[in-house]
């Protein structure tokens, strides 16, 4: 990997609702902007490949004395993730910013659903260690660190949580930051948009993007004159990899931009959420 490693060890590990566990994390720890992430290596997968995966930072991000984050079970990595116990070192990233809050804004709109609490409970508390305005409103059916998050608008039912999220009477130079499943996140930016927020206001955290799709290709390699031959629903990366060609990446989910490669000819099909349409 390109990017510097960083060591850390496992201090303790908690259940916060039912399949969702905190973990923190101690040793060289750096402050980070709300809404950060770290990369873990979470094993290998079953092709023995690094298996790494992106986790929001819960904290605030000032001078912390612990990275905190918080994994729902499911399978591959956040399994490893929920084996982990006190005195496990674990290889992380350093964190990188993935949705930074605005500081000039004059009101944070803060809206999530499910386990994509985890970025919005790190700006809610930055927001609240340097008294901002800040509202937050959660869809989640079983309401991860409501504990932590007095104040918020929490709700299992879809019609109450329309209800309580006006996006028509916000004061002027609110912010709106959006995080969960695709459908209701790309739902919450549409009415937004409908609403006449400019889309400057308007940001999101996505955790994953669609799966490879499109048919067989030939990829020609400039500098070194391989060609590789990329399968049916097959990524690139994939492909690069079988053929024992290493490329930078993180993710494998196109998310945190760290495989981004020129290309010199051809139309390829992008499925990343990290480059913006007009590079495409």
């Amino acid at each position: 990997m390109a990017a510097p490693m960083n060591r850390l060890t496992v201090a303790d590990t908690c259940p916060v609702a039912d399949g969702v566990r905190r973990v923190r994390l101690v040793g060289e720890l750096r402050s980070y902007t709300p809404g950060s992430h770290v990369d873990v290596l979470c094993g290998t997968d079953e092709r023995g490949r690094p298996r790494w995966n992106s986790y929001s930072l819960t904290g605030d991000g000032f001078q912390p004395e612990h990275y905190e984050i918080s994994v729902r079970l499911g399978s591959g990595g956040s399994r490893w993730m929920h084996q982990l116990r006190p005195g496990d070192v674990v290889e992380a990233g350093h964190p990188r910013s993935g949705l930074a809050p605005v500081q000039t804004a004059r009101h944070h709109l803060l809206v999530a659903a499910g386990i994509g609490i985890t970025p919005i409970l790190s700006h809610f508390r930055a927001a609240e260690t340097w008294q901002r305005s800040v509202e937050v409103h959660y869809i989640s059916r079983d309401a991860a660190h409501a504990d932590d998050l007095p104040g918020a608008h929490i709700t299992d039912s879809r019609a109450e949580f329309w209800r309580g999220l006006d996006l028509t009477d916000q004061p002027l130079g609110t912010h709106l930051y959006v995080c969960g499943p695709k459908p209701l996140m790309d739902e919450v930016m549409t009415r937004a948009r409908d609403a006449g927020w400019p889309p400057a206001r308007i940001h999101a955290e996505h955790f994953a993007t669609t799966p490879a799709t499109g048919g067989p290709f030939t990829a020609h390699l400039r500098r070194s004159g391989t060609t590789v031959q990329v399968g049916e629903n097959e990524t690139l990366l994939d492909a690069l990899q079988s053929a024992d060609i290493n490329i930078p990446h993180r993710c494998r989910r196109g998310v945190c931009g760290e495989c981004v490669t020129p290309y010199t000819a051809g139309e390829p099909l992008h499925n990343d959420l990290y480059l913006h349409p007009s590079q495409h």
